[in-house]
């Protein structure tokens, strides 16, 4: 049976030995990629006007609490996402191409993108961690194939992608991902994992006794913030025992897979539940998050939604479509705002995880009904560390492309670079300078 290991969540003692950090205080930057698919309708994504913000349009209403911890950033566009040359495969095009700039190839014998940013920065600051990156989703898919005109399912099912011919594809199962983090840190098959429950009931159990030990030599704040991220884990575990229990199918005809719970919220609520221990431990300082695969004809039967999400977002502006997708769109960013939520609870230092942390939500296709690639649905949450100017809507120059926010994003995690993707330069106005 492999070991189980606990990491810590940061100390107000830890400060000396983060004393490198880019943060004062010694906290680490974190960055992470919520990707949702299909496009948006966008009026009830993009607000009527600029700078601070006032009322939120409709899609963004759930993080009406967090407002001055976002910025929403608009006309930024995928150039490589668009037809150019290829004709249709928008799907397949505006995923392959969200976190690495290019125009991936339209083959379905020869895949061939490059690599994505997030790698960029995990090969750069990855050895500080237990993990140079996370890569996690919530939709089985395969990985080849077609899935959209001519283009290879490698395209919709990943974000991250180590070369350019290698995607790493997400992890979906809550307790492999609880396992890998708290673990040895390599999957289990369900065999393995019946074996493991003889000798212990929890990964926590196993590791009580060290860290009551730890405890005692804490100051008050510490053993505080310690208690608090050990009940975290704790709640977790029990979150995945009781969907391991349930024999709900996910949809009518496919079997529940393991660990999976059949309700959406409630796996994203593990999943990201999984991503702030992890940001909160120092486990990893990159994270992608593929919500659902691009291109996903999934019901939400949950809003009375028994329509595919992809084929609702060709509503050909009928409006009781267009308003199905607006419930999804909203339905959405309320799980996210769940996230937002703990993450800003999660005291760091003389901020939060939220404050030291740049979460980025967003879609590689703004209207899904035109299949459009320009004015991409982009929202920052957290500060990076008294870097980002947040509580504002901030509109830079048509066609600006997104990698000019990657390549500054870049910088602020201590990786430089003069040029990635068809960037143009750094993307001004998101600092507080």
């Amino acid at each position: 049976m492999g070991s189980a290991a606990v990491a810590l969540p940061f100390l107000d003692a830890m400060s000396p030995a983060f004393a490198s950090s880019t943060i004062p205080g010694g906290a680490p930057v974190r960055m992470a990629f919520f990707y949702v698919p299909n496009g948006m309708v966008m009026d009830g994504w993009n607000p009527t006007y600029e700078g601070k913000f006032q009322e939120l349009p409709r899609a963004l209403k759930p993080l009406e609490p967090f407002k001055d911890d976002i910025l929403q950033i608009g006309n930024l566009t995928h150039n490589a996402g668009r037809a150019l040359l290829d004709g249709a495969g928008d799907h397949g095009r505006c995923c392959g191409s969200y976190l690495t700039g290019v125009q991936v190839k339209k083959s379905l014998t020869e895949i061939k993108g490059s690599v994505s940013f997030d790698q960029i920065v995990a090969n750069e600051i990855g050895k500080q961690t237990r993990f140079p990156s996370l890569e996690l989703g919530m939709e089985d898919a395969r990985q080849a194939g077609d899935c959209d005109s001519g283009y290879s399912c490698a395209y919709t099912n990943n974000l991250a992608w180590r070369g350019e011919s290698q995607p790493l594809p997400p992890m979906l199962d809550p307790r492999a991902l609880f396992e890998r983090m708290f673990g040895t840190g390599q999957p289990m098959t369900p065999q393995e994992r019946a074996r493991q429950s003889v000798y212990r009931r929890s990964i926590l159990d196993f590791v009580t006794e060290s860290t009551h030990k730890l405890e005692s030599s804490l100051g008050p704040t510490d053993r505080r913030k310690l208690d608090e991220y050990l009940s975290a884990i704790r709640q977790v575990e029990r979150q995945i025992e009781r969907a391991e229990k349930d024999t709900t199918p996910i949809e009518p005809g496919m079997d529940k897979p393991y660990g999976i719970p059949a309700d959406f919220s409630e796996h994203f609520k593990l999943m990201s539940d999984m991503i702030a221990i992890a940001f909160q431990a120092d486990q990893t300082r990159v994270i992608t998050f593929l919500m659902t695969r691009e291109g996903t004809s999934r019901p939400y039967r949950e809003l009375d939604i028994s329509d595919g999400h992809h084929p609702l977002t060709h509503h050909r502006n009928i409006p009781e479509l267009m308003e199905k997708v607006r419930k999804i769109n909203e339905y959405h960013v309320r799980q996210f705002a769940g996230f937002i939520e703990k993450m800003k609870a999660t005291k760091e230092g003389d901020g939060t995880l939220l404050d030291n942390s740049m979460i980025v939500y967003g879609a590689g296709l703004s209207d899904g009904n035109s299949h459009l690639h320009e004015d991409l649905p982009t929202l920052i949450a957290g500060r990076g560390g008294s870097y980002i100017k947040t509580g504002r809507r901030m509109v830079v120059r048509r066609e600006t492309p997104m990698c000019n926010l990657f390549l500054t994003m870049m910088d602020r995690m201590g990786v430089h670079m003069d040029k990635f993707g068809d960037s143009t330069g750094r993307l001004q106005g998101l600092d507080l300078g």
